[in-house]
């Protein structure tokens, strides 16, 4: 990564706090690999869906594997993460959200990224890592995707596919990992000078 741009951008956050970023994605489209990045580069906090998800599975004594075919039939679940992903941004000044609805759940946000991949990246990046075939993955994910979709527009009247509420849009298969935190952290230091531009107009227009 740009050394140059990594600094100015730490300067930027030293100058400004409250900077809340949601990075959200359909499975398998990096989401969380990119959080942890930007978690790490700006040295706040990072609020995972999928480490909540981890962490309720741990607390009822489940493996990931269980917990994820108990949460298919059981929707307060999913609510829950929902909720307590929201609870805990509210609660600090600055951090990293990542998860599907992060963007329309986190609010007085500094920006909010979507990442996103065709359908056979996508499918092939969740066979390697899950160690199962294509068509497997292809049909769980499309599966899972289905019935998310249904449940964000019955519980919380949101279109996941609408992608006007998002600042930034990043395809992850056209660029590296890194590459992508450099776009993120550039986009975040236009958006920290803009803001900070039209609060001096502000003032001064008082």
């Amino acid at each position: 990564m740009d050394r140059n741009l990594n600094n100015s951008v730490n300067r930027g956050c030293k100058l400004n706090r409250w900077v809340k970023i949601t990075i959200s994605g359909p499975p398998g489209s990096g989401t969380t690999t990119i959080a942890k990045k930007i978690s790490d580069e700006l040295n706040i906090p990072l609020i995972s869906a999928g480490d909540l998800f981890r962490r309720l599975a741990r607390e009822r004594g489940m493996t990931v594997e269980e917990f994820g075919r108990y949460a298919e039939s059981n929707p307060d679940i999913d609510m829950l993460i929902d909720k307590t992903q929201k609870e805990e941004a509210a609660s600090l000044d600055e951090c990293v959200v990542e998860g599907r609805l992060s963007a329309w759940m986190v609010e007085n946000t500094t920006l909010k990224v979507l990442i996103f991949a065709d359908d056979r990246v996508r499918f092939e990046r969740i066979a390697r890592r899950e160690r199962k075939s294509i068509e497997a993955a292809k049909q769980e994910t499309l599966n899972r995707e289905n019935i998310e979709r249904e449940r964000y527009r019955k519980y919380y009247g949101i279109e996941v596919d609408n992608w006007s509420i998002y600042d930034l849009i990043i395809n992850s298969a056209s660029f590296k990992p890194d590459e992508i935190v450099g776009i993120i952290l550039k986009a975040l230091e236009f958006r920290k000078d803009r803001g900070k531009n039209d609060a001096e107009k502000e003032k001064k227009s008082g």
